[in-house]
């Protein structure tokens, strides 16, 4: 015989049904708290905080999945991926917690798509702090550049106007001392060579702050013009441009021209005395950019590198180059020797 009461049945299996109804809202409740609470916290990190606001965000990832927290770990680790925004495969950093290594080990769709969410909420926090430091780097490295760029300037007037004073101007006046004594026939030769000299001083000055052959016959001229000067102090180099440059703009030229101008300046400081010097110019070859190489085989890192120094020359060559939407490398291996590559973009 039976004592239960068969009624009851309904009303036990209505408390289960509330019950699981319950528990499936204080799991969406603490999604949602998970969610905004690590949203407020990454909204306002900064550089500064970036490091504890992430720990603060994987230990609450980590409680919230039954686990003993967690940690964030920057490059290569095992742990789930955090993802670059807008970016395939990219990974900024793991989120490490205990015993977690996929996304697919949590068992509850709804806790996987929160974790899922707050990995791409983690991976676009790091991608914004990354490049505020990199905006930050940027801005100091130009602030500096320029500044030099300024003192660059007042260096070049004042070396412009010591050669007119010592070279051009004493040259002048040599000349105008002697038309004014009456020079006569017998001195005719002497006058003669002196404004030969004039004239070679003058030009010589105007090369200096505007090269005439880079206007009249291009950059590959130009190029070659320098490293028949560098040849002519003992060093060998090796010219190779490609058939197929054309003329470029102007702007282009003048930057392509202003680095190996810097680049050719700086074997000559470095290298340490003559040695093998390549310059290669190469244009488009189907999706690849074009290119200036100048590499030499000097004694390298050595003569370069210096710890605390800013190397001026290097920031002005690829700031010349990021001004033409361009970039430059610039590699010294420890074996010898200095690689300056500077890509630049299609002309159409």
């Amino acid at each position: 015989m039976q004592s239960g009461n068969p009624a009851l049945a309904p009303e036990v299996e209505t408390v289960a049904e509330l019950r699981e109804l319950y528990r499936a809202a204080e799991a969406r409740a603490a999604r949602l708290r998970l969610l905004s609470t690590n949203g407020r916290q990454l909204a306002l990190a900064e550089a500064a905080t970036l490091d504890a606001i992430l720990q603060g965000c994987a230990d609450r990832l980590g409680y919230f999945l039954g686990r003993r927290g967690g940690t964030v770990q920057t490059g290569a680790g095992e742990g789930l991926p955090i993802p670059a925004p807008g970016s395939e495969g990219r990974v900024l950093a793991v989120l490490a917690i205990d015993g977690l290594l996929r996304l697919e080990d949590i068992s509850d769709p709804e806790d996987r798509e929160a974790v899922r969410l707050q990995l791409e909420m983690l991976g676009a926090t790091i991608d914004r702090i990354n490049r505020a430091r990199e905006l930050q780097e940027r801005e100091a490295r130009l602030e500096f550049v320029v500044g030099r760029l300024f003192s660059a300037q007042e260096e070049e007037r004042r070396r412009v106007s010591h050669e007119l004073h010592d070279g051009v101007a004493q040259t002048a006046t040599a000349l105008a001392r002697l038309l004014e004594g009456g020079a006569g026939t017998a001195d005719r030769a002497k006058l003669a060579a002196i404004a030969r000299d004039l004239v070679g001083e003058l030009r010589g000055v105007i090369r200096g702050l505007r090269p005439t052959v880079l206007d009249d016959l291009g950059l590959e001229a130009a190029l070659r013009t320098l490293a028949e000067a560098l040849e002519a102090e003992g060093y060998k180099v090796q010219v190779s441009i490609a058939s197929d440059v054309a003329r470029w703009p102007t702007h282009i030229e003048t930057a392509l021209y202003r680095v190996a101008q810097e680049a050719l300046a700086n074997v000559r400081k470095h290298a340490g005395g003559p040695c093998p010097v390549s310059l290669e110019l190469a244009a488009r070859h189907g999706d690849a950019r074009p290119y200036l190489r100048i590499a030499d085989q000097g004694q390298g890192r050595s003569a370069v590198e210096d710890a605390g120094t800013p190397h001026f020359g290097i920031d002005v060559m690829r700031e010349r180059m990021v001004s033409i939407g361009g970039t430059l490398d610039w590699q010294a291996p420890a074996k010898g020797g200095v690689t300056v590559l500077a890509r630049f973009p299609k002309v159409a």
